[in-house]
């Protein structure tokens, strides 16, 4: 009995999407973009307690603990946080790709494992030297504090305002905050979060 193919046929143009190789995602990021800026500063930094959350006894992970701390970096700077969403740009954005090296695009079950988990108890030390190595760079100063949020006016008490000695206070809460900022951002896990990587580190540089 002869059979219909009722599959439509999506190759009768390949040709024109041949693969050239080898392929080389290195020529195709400008020297000046800012992945490669994030790349060159979190090369530098001590992962030795991130390591540690690894056993030893079993498998290597299929993606390294500091390449997936870029992946999630970089995707926070780009408003990205879902881990679903990082997943996708893992296999379809070329500047993931080029962090990746070469490297598995990591599901969203091990991007989100590695959030919740391995990343928790070593977070704050990383995004501390993260920012120092960007002051370092004269990326960031230190020389303004900033106030996330917005103050109303009532009729009812036109002399209702802030001292600068009530907000100078806080920081000396400075690793708190950062304890605060970063559960923002898990909580908002799956959902738009309005926070981004730029709001932590204008934060930690009070």
């Amino acid at each position: 009995m002869e059979k219909t193919n009722t599959q439509k046929d999506y190759s009768k143009n390949c040709n024109v999407y041949q693969l050239v190789l080898p392929v080389n995602t290195e020529i195709l990021i400008p020297q000046n973009d800012s992945v490669r800026l994030l790349s060159q500063i979190l090369e530098e930094i001590d992962y030795r307690n991130l390591e540690k959350a690894y056993s030893h006894l079993g498998r290597n992970p299929v993606v390294s603990p500091k390449t997936l701390f870029k992946i999630l970096v970089y995707a926070y700077m780009n408003n990205i946080y879902s881990t679903r969403k990082i997943e996708i740009a893992c296999k379809r954005d070329i500047n993931f790709m080029w962090l990746l090296e070469g490297q598995k695009a990591p599901d969203h079950n091990t991007i989100a494992r590695f959030r919740s988990g391995k990343l928790t108890e070593v977070i704050e030390d990383l995004f501390y030297q993260f920012v120092k190595k960007l002051g370092e760079l004269g990326e960031i100063e230190y020389k303004n504090i900033f106030i996330d949020g917005t103050k109303i006016e009532a009729n009812a008490n036109k002399y209702s305002f802030v001292w600068k000695k009530s907000t100078n206070k806080f920081e000396t809460k400075l690793q708190e905050k950062i304890k605060i900022l970063i559960n923002k951002i898990n909580d908002k896990f799956g959902k738009q979060c309005k926070r981004t990587i730029k709001d932590v580190l204008i934060a930690m540089g009070r």
